[in-house]
């Protein structure tokens, strides 16, 4: 696969107009049912989850959500959780855990919301939680990277047998503006940050952090949402039936052999 200027690539993952989490469900499951709250503060509108059927396997599926629009937008909160968001997630995990479900989780955030109020609710810790329900689980897990993945916002979702990412995303540990303005004071540096932060789809594969590719365009034509989300379909049928002809003990040591390796 061609690599591509980063800068561009940090525009791409931006784009209003990617595919969402909620989208991607209705699109690769039968029905989808989303499930609410956290059962202990309320609920949170950047991460999206519950439980869907695809060609009658029942799944798990988890993941934030920034919405097409500034209304929608704001609904979500620009896709960056706050603790509940993690912990609706973290008993969406432990239910699948429990109902012997495949995990699909779907990245795009920023990262986790960063203010005062995020703090006073344990934000961290709930990202941490998130991070370890999800190193346990005995089920199938697998990621998709579909736009931006930044911090452990992003990685509090992608402790996961295997990591996929689309042809555009982009996971880091901070994001290219944030960088340049640490490193060099200077946020107009932005391109050469994103040049040395080595967040595309091909450094990251080559780097092991990601598994596989998923192409985002057929030659010069960029795929639909539909062609992407049938392709996905296929792609996530296939590896359920891998992970799922693995013990437990074999899916957990590979996935600990997987995060060892950095």
């Amino acid at each position: 696969m061609k690599r591509k200027v980063p800068a561009d690539v940090v525009t791409a993952s931006r784009d209003i107009h990617r595919l969402t989490t909620s989208e991607l469900a209705k699109l690769v499951c039968d029905v989808f049912y989303e499930m609410h709250g956290d059962r202990r503060y309320g609920d949170d509108g950047a991460i999206i989850g519950g439980v869907g059927m695809i060609n009658g396997k029942s799944v798990t599926i988890v993941g934030t959500e920034k919405g097409h629009t500034v209304q929608e937008n704001i609904q979500r909160n620009f896709g960056s959780p706050h603790a509940e968001g993690y912990r609706k997630a973290i008993r969406l995990f432990q239910q699948a855990e429990k109902f012997r479900r495949p995990v699909i989780t779907i990245v795009n955030t920023s990262g986790a919301f960063c203010d005062v109020e995020a703090e006073d609710r344990g934000i961290g810790q709930a990202i941490a939680e998130s991070m370890q329900t999800m190193a346990g689980l005995t089920v199938p897990t697998i990621t998709i990277l579909m736009g931006e993945g930044g911090s452990g916002g992003a990685l509090a979702l992608a402790v996961a047998n295997k990591v996929w990412m689309l042809e555009n995303a982009m996971y880091s540990v901070l994001s290219p503006e944030g960088f340049a303005t640490i490193l060099w004071k200077d946020p107009s540096r932005v391109p050469e940050a994103a040049e040395y932060m080595k967040f595309t789809a091909p450094d990251l594969l080559d780097f092991k952090v990601i598994d596989q590719i998923i192409p985002e365009n057929y030659g010069n034509r960029a795929l639909s949402h539909d062609e992407l989300a049938i392709m996905i379909k296929d792609m996530l049928l296939t590896e359920i039936e891998v992970q799922e002809a693995m013990s437990a003990d074999t899916l957990l040591a590979a996935k600990e052999a997987r995060f060892q390796q950095f």
